[in-house]
């Protein structure tokens, strides 16, 4: 397979690009009333639809006038002709200079390796295959970001883990305390948790004693 080339239609691209800036942007109807509904483009088929019927005030419809430049119609956007390919031998058929080949999409592993072997020899450029020194550096690139992405998660979730584990006490005394009122709390929960002291009370007198006083009395 060839290396892709400077386009070969520069000019007729750039024609192309000047003359669809003047072409409106056609919207399928009712899109821009109902959500429901895209924006990409469906003919219009109602018996009376007003903008089947072109109607003034309604948007335009596509039609063979809005047709692009005849030197660029047709043309991939690298500039090439497409040319679909079934197998090694369709590709001699091709002219590099202008024309690049699309493999079909019905075709094997084993033949479309073919045809990449034969690509190589007669420089054809093939419009649906990525070499694999590309495919490398998209790899490295997306593994890059998402290493990024994971470093950043890491950095948010350890603050939050290690809240986590501690207790609400902890975190309480983990927090500095600022002025008066932080070192007037802390003296009332020290006299709090000081242990008040036990008064003796006087033992009951027992039953004999009782018994004894009573006599007295008598």
């Amino acid at each position: 397979m060839a290396e892709r080339k400077e386009s070969p239609n520069k000019k007729a691209l750039k024609i192309r690009e000047r003359v669809k800036k003047n072409k409106p942007e056609f919207a399928r109807s009712e899109s821009w009333r109902y959500i429901r509904l895209k924006k990409s483009w469906r003919k219009p088929r109602g018996l009376d639809h007003k903008m089947r019927r072109k109607i003034k005030g309604w948007p335009p419809t596509v039609s063979t006038g809005y047709k692009g430049p005849k030197i660029a119609r047709g043309l991939h956007p690298s500039g090439y002709r497409e040319v679909l390919v079934h197998n090694p031998s369709e590709l001699s058929k091709i002219n590099p200079k202008f024309e690049a080949a699309r493999i079909a999409h019905t075709v094997g592993k084993k033949k479309r390796g073919a045809i990449v072997a034969e690509a190589k020899k007669l420089e054809v450029f093939i419009l649906n295959f990525t070499p694999v020194e590309e495919l490398a550096e998209t790899e490295e690139a997306e593994t890059e970001e998402t290493e990024e992405v994971e470093e950043t998660e890491e950095k948010k979730k350890k603050p939050a883990a290690e809240k986590k584990g501690k207790t609400k006490s902890e975190q309480k005394e983990a927090k500095p305390k600022r002025g008066l009122l932080g070192r007037k709390k802390e003296s009332e929960k020290e006299k709090k948790k000081a242990p008040a002291k036990k008064v003796a009370k006087p033992k009951a007198a027992g039953k004999k004693a009782k018994a004894e006083k009573g006599a007295e009395k008598q």
